[in-house]
């Protein structure tokens, strides 16, 4: 254990090469499960808690840890399972999702294993829209389940999905009525998330669940005679994802002739621990922490006046004055 606990905060050297490594762990069963290290800030064995009254009941409590109030999430309550028992004997891995911090339950922490995002499939497709998987992997033989985190998330705190009034300029959508946006995400919830901000704003969006999906998508596109550049407005894509991450997306599309001008926001929950380097190392046009509709609103409302020129003019209108 004590092996996994010191390598938990040492592993930011494979991003950006389609590879992560991954946390394993079990919960009320023999099953194993995986979170990527680079979520992972720390792990513990649970610390006391304390209840907090009208509580969501996937929360055990909250503990105090570093100085901080943590929420304690029971992850095989949370995914539909018996709560876990003799939670005194349990561990918490403290992890950091959508710009907060927040720990989860689990039985027994196994150790770090490196992977190839390749070898991270999505989940079978018969697995149904109610399941907490958002990939699968093996490893030494074994069925490893990757659980969406943010789906367990969305559902005990939802967050707001308004966009507050002001932030969208008004006719946003009439400037580019034939053009879409691109989402990749393997997250279902994220992919909802970011979708009905876009659309509340009056945009098309397509979805796709990987990186290899959408290349595949843009690649289709210029093999039918259309430019993705005409048709897109900018591609919104998560950066962990299986088959292929957004790092390696971006970089397969800066480095294709027919894509490489597309514009390309990178939207993760690697909050806290992202290193932005890598955003400019794969040459992605901009970088959005997850999820706050306002900032994704304001950013696609300033790439559609960047393209139509209008937002050039108002800066210089402002210069004026």
């Amino acid at each position: 254990m004590a092996g996994v606990l010191d390598s938990v905060n040492q592993r930011t050297q494979l991003v950006g090469q389609n590879r992560l490594e991954l946390l394993l762990f079990r919960l009320g069963s023999d099953q194993l499960y995986g979170i990527n290290v680079f979520k992972v800030k720390e792990v513990l064995q649970c610390p006391s808690l304390n209840e907090i009254p009208q509580r969501n009941p996937v929360v055990r409590g909250v503990a105090h840890i570093r100085g901080n109030t943590v929420s304690i999430m029971d992850m095989n309550l949370a995914t539909g399972h018996q709560p876990l028992e003799n939670i005194q004997n349990c561990f918490v891995i403290i992890t950091e999702y959508n710009r907060s911090t927040q720990g989860f339950l689990v039985r027994g922490v196994e150790r770090i294993v490196n992977m190839n995002w390749e070898d991270i499939h999505p989940p079978p497709t018969g697995a149904g829209s109610e399941n907490y998987l958002t990939a699968v992997t093996e490893v030494d033989g074994k069925l490893v389940e990757i659980i969406d985190v943010e789906k367990i998330l969305a559902e005990v705190s939802p967050m707001s999905e308004d966009v507050s009034a002001g932030v969208i300029e008004d006719g946003i959508a009439e400037r580019v009525v034939q053009k879409h946006i691109l989402i990749a995400d393997d997250s279902s919830i994220a992919r909802k998330q970011i979708q009905r901000v876009v659309e509340s704003m009056g945009i098309k969006t397509t979805l796709k669940k990987d990186g290899r999906e959408a290349i595949e998508y843009l690649n289709k596109m210029v093999e039918d005679g259309l430019d993705p550049l005409t048709e897109l407005i900018m591609v919104i894509s998560d950066i962990e994802m299986p088959e292929m991450d957004g790092y390696t997306f971006t970089a397969e599309v800066r480095g294709n002739p027919a894509l490489k001008d597309l514009f390309i926001v990178l939207h993760t929950s690697l909050s806290g621990v992202f290193n932005e380097a890598m955003v400019k190392k794969v040459g992605a046009d901009d970088f959005l922490a997850k999820f706050n509709p306002d900032e994704l609103a304001r950013r696609v409302n300033d790439r559609v006046l960047d393209m139509t020129g209008e937002r050039i003019l108002d800066e210089e209108e402002d210069e004026g004055s």
